[in-house]
């Protein structure tokens, strides 16, 4: 079997292009990459090896070093056609290969970037890699890589779209799992099968699904609970094609819903229509946050606030669909300008308030007339299986 790359040479191409006129704005010779989603945007390697730390040298040339274990070898040259790879037996030290690489890539003693905010490049890596004993200049570079791919080209946006379709019917598939009597489990495996039917891969978190005793739990999921009559189901999905990540929310109630809960899932209708229309080109991300609190306010919420309504996304490695350790996000006052291409994991999240619960959540992408809904087949409008 012949392996295909996601990308086409030119679009690496072009990305390597754009990497080095980074490097050339920032005073930079080079880069040490050690973010996995960084790496597969400019070599398109796509395996799960990233639990132990790689790093990619890129010097102003557009010339890059893979640095890794050596059992990676084969996976590497199966899939990399535009890096040296270096590889690093299991009781050797990355540290002296990634020396290595800058010296053949003439960076050493020069003025490196490294990305400290990597989850994978530990502190005993990073401390012995600027240990050079070369006099290199070194520099924290988190961040320049990852703002070149939050716009997305046209074959990115097409991978977008197919997850967003994975994710839709997968979602749907979980919902139709929900009654009083189910687990958890059951409604996880419904999801799970769909989703992966329709073309996804695994997507960089699991999918969070829970009950109304723990509704307010960010970042918890099923463990065996048995959904009752009267309880709200939290629904947190995402998809991924080709690494591109689309994630989408439900909240879905069993049996009954309370009193002033079709208000609620208005209100967040409302929401969500206002973020999208605030996702124009030049807008900044903050006034898509100004935009939804004005909708909260409307219904007398003028106190209610979160973090923010939503984060970009893009490619996505475990454990996190946001892209890496940071959250790019439409913060409140936020003056990163929104650009066609972008996508964003928008929340119209209606929770803990003086109203009935009720959130949802999309995937939506810019474009020049403001934010469209990719995970539009699963109904916003409130549900009651």
């Amino acid at each position: 079997m012949t392996y295909l790359s996601p990308f086409p040479k030119d679009e690496l191409d072009r990305r390597i292009l754009n990497a080095r006129k980074a490097l050339k704005e920032n005073n930079l010779d080079g880069i040490l990459i050690a973010v996995p989603e960084n790496i597969y945007y400019l070599t398109g390697l796509d395996h799960w090896g990233f639990f132990a730390a790689h790093v990619l040298v890129l010097n102003q040339s557009g010339e890059m070093g893979l640095c890794c274990r050596a059992m990676e070898r084969i996976t590497v040259e199966n899939q990399v056609r535009n890096a040296r790879f270096y590889g690093h037996k299991d009781h050797e030290e990355l540290s002296d290969y990634v020396h290595q690489a800058m010296k053949d890539l003439g960076l050493s003693g020069g003025r490196v970037g490294i990305e400290k905010r990597s989850l994978f490049l530990t502190a005993r890596h990073a401390e012995r890699i600027q240990d050079d004993r070369f006099g290199t200049t070194w520099v924290d570079a988190s961040g320049i890589l990852d703002d070149l791919r939050l716009v997305k080209s046209p074959l990115e946006m097409e991978y977008t779209r197919k997850a967003a379709h994975a994710v839709d019917l997968g979602t749907l598939a979980a919902v139709d799992a929900v009654r009083d009597g189910a687990t958890d489990y059951e409604v996880s495996a419904a999801y799970h099968s769909k989703m992966i039917l329709e073309g996804s891969e695994y997507p960089g978190f699991g999918p969070f699904i829970r009950p109304t005793s723990r509704l307010g739990e960010e970042h918890t999921t099923w463990r065996g609970e048995v959904f009752r009559n009267g309880d709200a189901v939290f629904l947190e999905t995402c998809a991924s094609y080709r690494k591109y990540q689309s994630p989408m929310g439900r909240l879905v109630y069993v049996g009954n819903a309370p009193k002033g809960v079709e208000e609620s899932a208005e209100l967040a209708i409302r929401g969500m229509k206002a973020i999208c229309e605030a996702l124009r080109p030049g807008a900044d991300a903050g006034d898509a946050y100004e935009a939804w609190h004005e909708v909260a306010a409307s219904a007398g919420l003028v106190d209610y606030h979160r973090h923010h309504c939503g984060y970009l996304v893009g490619i996505g490695f475990p454990p996190s669909w946001t892209g890496g350790s940071m959250v790019t996000s439409l913060f409140p006052k936020s003056t990163r300008k929104i650009e066609v291409g972008m996508v964003v994991h928008a929340h119209s999240w209606f929770t803990n308030t003086k109203v009935a619960d009720y959130f949802i959540s999309n995937t939506v992408m810019v474009t020049e007339n403001g934010g469209e809904i990719l995970t539009n087949k699963t109904p916003e409008t409130l549900i009651v299986r």
